[in-house]
């Protein structure tokens, strides 16, 4: 399987604080890849670094064997298609219809008639299991369905990557398990994924493989029977809670 997505020695400091010293690892066409860390250890920062949210000070990113860590915002315009991100409160623009913030990326990216992204709109909604809230607005919606509508809206555009930064946080039971099918709904149409997450539950039911941030690099990264099998007492943390 051929990896989509590189992240080489990236470090990233804020002043004083280094959160990365020199983070490794790959991201394979298709898979879904957990990113584990305790609080602080920069998992979202990671993310944002991806997508030229934030600057990396060193290393590189590469995305479909081209550097981008080094483009122009102008060119990250293009790049932010294809590699999508699902903030971690939905993050949905208060004063429109779920219809239109779904849409919204179609608008700003494409050529589409109005008539073809109500059809796409309509369509992602039915795989995130909210056909009924076409018309709502998210003041109507749960926390959970202000999720799933955000995970749409990240998808509505077809990226081949997508970014997710903790979804189930914050979630009953219930809707926890509705993101996770709509993750996997994504998966099965060949989306690759980085899935930010506490929850470690979640994290196995979806991931192929874990990575564990620790100390600025990666402490662990392995398959979800290594990650669960493995003697070392700082993945076992993951694994206690303790």
């Amino acid at each position: 399987m051929s990896n989509i997505l590189e992240i080489k020695n990236l470090k990233k400091s804020y002043g004083p604080k280094v959160v990365h010293r020199g983070v490794n690892f790959a991201l394979r066409k298709g898979e879904t890849l957990g990113l584990l860390g305790n609080s602080g250890t920069g998992k979202s920062v990671l993310l944002r670094s991806i997508i030229g949210l934030e600057q990396i000070d060193d290393g590189e990113i590469i995305f479909q064997e081209r550097r981008i860590d080094t483009l122009t915002e102008t060119e990250l315009y293009k790049v932010r298609q294809r590699i999508s991100y699902a903030f971690q409160t939905g993050a949905l623009f208060d004063s429109i219809s779920v219809y239109e913030n779904i849409a919204y990326p179609l608008f700003e990216h494409t050529d589409l008639s109005e008539e073809e992204i109500e059809n796409k709109v309509r369509n992602i909604l039915k795989v995130v299991r909210m056909e009924t809230a076409f018309d709502l607005m998210p003041s109507d919606l749960s926390g959970g369905m202000q999720k799933r509508v955000g995970l749409a809206r990240a998808m509505i555009i077809g990226p081949e990557i997508l970014l997710y930064d903790e979804p189930t946080a914050g979630l009953d039971p219930v809707n926890v398990e509705m993101v996770l099918d709509v993750m996997a709904r994504f998966k099965e149409q060949g989306v690759s994924g980085v899935f930010v997450t506490h929850d470690i539950p979640a994290a196995k039911k979806v991931c192929d493989r874990i990575i564990i941030l620790k100390d600025g690099v990666v402490g662990f990264e392995g398959s979800i029977s290594e990650f669960e099998n493995s003697n070392d007492p700082f993945v076992q943390s993951f694994l206690t809670g303790k």
